[in-house]
C-alpha cells in the first residue's frame, strides 16, 4: 500500500503534530489486506482508507455468550436472509424507509437522498444481510455489507423499523450477523469506529479486538483506558504517556515495536 500523512491542526505547544494516515492500495492488494492492518474504507470505490480505531470479532474465538444468546432470543420470528446487491430490489418504498431511519438516527438530512442512493450503488456493498418479521412477512431491517471470500466481512449501515426498538432489533441484526458468519466460516467481521463509550457495545463478542494504532488488541480494559483518556487534558500523545505504557506494555517500548503492524522500507 502507499501512504500519505494529512495534517490536522497542531498544539506546538505540547509538541503534539497530529497526522491522518491515508492508505491506497497497490497490484495484488485486497480490501482485506488494508483492514487487517488498521484502515477503514474512507471512499466508497474501496480505492482510499484510513487508520482508525476500529473493533473487528476474531470469528475463530467467537462463543455466543448468555448476553448474545439473549439478545437473539428476543428476535424469535424474524428471518435472516443474506442476499448478493445484485439480486437486491432497490424499491422507492425500501428507499424512503432507510431515508426515514437516517433522519432519526443521524438527524434530519445527514443522509440525504443522494447520498443514500450512492451508498447502495457503491462497491462497498456487496451483499445485504436482510431482515423480515414471519407473522406479517414485513421487511423489517436491511444491514448493507462488503464480503470478501472467507477472509471479512464489513458490517456497514443497518436499517431497520423503530418500532421493534423494544425488541433491541438493531443489536439483534449485529448479533445475527456475528453468529451467521462465525457458523459459514469467515474470519473477521469488522464493525466500525470506537471513539466513545457507547460504541462499546461493539466489544460484546468473544473474540473482539481493536486496532490502538500499531497492532490488534483483546483487551477490552485497554480501549476503557483510552477512552477515559480522551475525556482529560491530553498533552501527550498516547505513546509518550508514561501511566499507559507501564499499564499495558511494562513500560518496554521495544516490545511495542516489536508488536507493529507497520515495517516501511525506503526504496
Amino acid at each position: 500500500m502507499k501512504l500519505l500523512f494529512s495534517e490536522h491542526k497542531s498544539d506546538y505547544a505540547h509538541y503534539l503534530f497530529p497526522y491522518a494516515v491515508w492508505a491506497f492500495p497497490e497490484t495484488g492488494e485486497t480490501p482485506a489486506d488494508l483492514f487487517n492492518q488498521g484502515f477503514l474504507p474512507s471512499s466508497r470505490n474501496l480505492d482510499r482508507f484510513y487508520l482508525c480505531r476500529h473493533v473487528r470479532v476474531n470469528m475463530r474465538k467467537f462463543r455466543p455468550s448468555s448476553e448474545n444468546r439473549r439478545i437473539l432470543r428476543k428476535g424469535d420470528g424474524i428471518r435472516v436472509k443474506l442476499l448478493p446487491r445484485e439480486q437486491f430490489d432497490y424499491t422507492p418504498e425500501k428507499r424512503q424507509f432507510y431515508k426515514t431511519y437516517a433522519d432519526i438516527k443521524f438527524g434530519k438530512d445527514v443522509m440525504t437522498f443522494e447520498r443514500l442512493d450512492l451508498l447502495f450503488n457503491s462497491k462497498i456493498i456487496s451483499h445485504l444481510l436482510l431482515f423480515t418479521d414471519t407473522r406479517t412477512n414485513a421487511e423489517i431491517g436491511t444491514a448493507t455489507l462488503y464480503l470478501q471470500d472467507k477472509e471479512l466481512v464489513y458490517y456497514y449501515y443497518a436499517f431497520y423499523d423503530i418500532n421493534y426498538y423494544n425488541r433491541n432489533l438493531g443489536m439483534f441484526m449485529m448479533t445475527s450477523a456475528v453468529s451467521f458468519f462465525a457458523e459459514k466460516g469467515f474470519r473477521h467481521l469488522y464493525l466500525g469506529t470506537c471513539y466513545s463509550r457507547n460504541a462499546l457495545y461493539k466489544t460484546q463478542f468473544a473474540g473482539a479486538e481493536f486496532f490502538n494504532g500499531f497492532r490488534w488488541v483483546g483487551d477490552v480494559v485497554e480501549l476503557k483506558y483510552i477512552l477515559k483518556r480522551e475525556n482529560k487534558d491530553v498533552r501527550q500523545h498516547l505513546l509518550e504517556t508514561e501511566d499507559y505504557r507501564d499499564t499495558f506494555y511494562d513500560s518496554d517500548l521495544e516490545n511495542m515495536v516489536a508488536a507493529s503492524a507497520f515495517q516501511v522500507k525506503l526504496r
